[in-house]
């Protein structure tokens, strides 16, 4: 199958695992421990259907909506993704120009391969800056510095990764500090000899450049990935942290990483506009809820001041839908964007990211919805099997009027 032919997000990974060796498909697709908390994160869209109202004019929709802002074409962004030109070259450039195409976010990873200044001037509309706190401070509050030199409007600090998580599968691979092309690697990547021949023309491990400024001068990839590797994780995190970036960042800050009500009141207390509720794609703890299991806890104990956003497990529009009804703005996705970028390049991330348009509106359609913004709890039906649903609920008047005669 080519991208071209690709009718939906999991098209892209089937190519990509065709494309690309076992310890680059692998890096992307794997989780934590025993990946129980991948297959959560999908099984938990499978709790709720969506009930649809008919007799509704749908012949136009709108799916835009306003994220800390600044209106979007669609309620979706490219999460924030690492070593993303492994697996296709100048991979972080193409995925801010396809947002920006497409006129969604693209959360620009610190661990990316190209820099936040040259990812912003391909993109300086749509490209959030997302940063970990690191072990050293004077670094923590250089790249706070860089992201507002290079123009960055929202700046994203993840919080959920104290330590390094027990990804098996990159263990099995050998994909570990230092990385090095073993002799077992480099044979089952000859099975991708188009991989392996642009792995060799552009120098092997393509450099973090975010973090080249830090290292000795004249480092080569491998050495500016084990100095990240010394300054990150950092377990010494705290909330003291997150208060200085306050501080420091003028502009839109937003959380990445939480599930807990109370972590997420704190952010907010502390000045965060925004958060995104994840749990880091299950690459981390294999045991934690799903995002979209704790999303009414935080909206409730967040109100309705701060923006939510979904991350982890979405690949349909209609996962994107059920987060809105939830209580999220908007919702992120990272590993199909990275198959759709190993599969096509920029045209396979184009092709991704207009599926999923399609997608949401086909399901706005679908359930008598015109406006994104519109959706709200009644469009939703609870499909736990031991538990009888109380009979749908009327909608306020002011939503019913919408949904009649809605201008959004």
């Amino acid at each position: 199958m080519d991208f071209r032919s690709a009718i939906n997000l999991d098209d892209f990974r089937a190519i990509a695992r065709r494309k690309l060796p076992r310890i680059a498909f692998d890096f992307i697709e794997g989780g934590a421990d025993d990946e129980h908390c991948l297959q959560r994160n999908r099984d938990a869209f499978q709790q709720y259907r969506l009930l649809p109202r008919y007799l509704v004019d749908v012949s136009e929709r709108d799916q835009s909506t306003v994220l800390l802002g600044r209106r979007y074409a669609s309620p979706f962004g490219i999460s924030p993704t690492g070593l993303a030109g492994l697996f296709c070259p100048d991979a972080d450039v193409l995925l801010a120009q396809a947002a920006a195409a497409a006129n969604v976010p693209f959360l620009l990873s610190s661990a990316a391969n190209g820099s936040l200044e040259d990812v912003v001037r391909a993109a300086p509309e749509h490209v959030w800056f997302q940063m970990y706190c690191t072990r050293d401070e004077a670094i923590n509050a250089d790249l706070v510095r860089r992201a507002r030199a290079a123009g960055v409007r929202v700046l994203v600090v993840s919080v959920d990764v104290p330590v390094n998580s027990n990804r098996e599968r990159n263990r099995r691979n050998g994909f570990s500090r230092p990385f090095r092309m073993t002799p077992g690697v480099v044979l089952e990547a000859l099975a991708h000899p188009a991989w392996v021949l642009r792995y060799l023309r552009t120098g092997g491990i393509p450099m973090m450049r975010n973090w080249q400024p830090y290292g000795p001068a004249g480092a080569n990839a491998a050495q500016v990935a084990d100095l990240y590797g010394t300054l990150t994780p950092a377990p010494m995190v705290s909330w003291g942290h997150l208060q200085r970036i306050r501080e420091a960042w003028p502009g839109p800050l937003v959380v990445k990483g939480l599930l807990h009500p109370d972590d997420a009141r704190q952010a907010t207390r502390l000045g965060a506009d925004a958060l995104v509720v994840s749990n880091h794609g299950g690459r981390q703890l294999d045991a934690a809820p799903s995002p979209l299991e704790m999303l009414p806890a935080i909206r409730a104990a967040v109100g309705d001041d701060t923006e939510l956003i979904l991350d982890s497990g979405v690949r349909r529009g209609s996962d994107i839908v059920i987060a809105r009804c939830l209580g999220a703005k908007a919702a992120l996705f990272g590993r199909p964007t990275l198959f759709a970028a190993a599969a096509g390049g920029r045209a396979g991330i184009d092709r991704a990211l207009q599926i999923v348009r399609n997608e949401v509106d086909m399901v706005l359609a679908q359930i008598g919805c015109r406006a994104f913004d519109s959706l709200h709890r009644g469009y939703l039906w609870p499909a736990t099997a031991d538990r009888q649903p109380a009979a749908p609920q009327a909608a306020p008047a002011p939503v019913l009027q919408a949904a009649q005669h809605e201008t959004a």
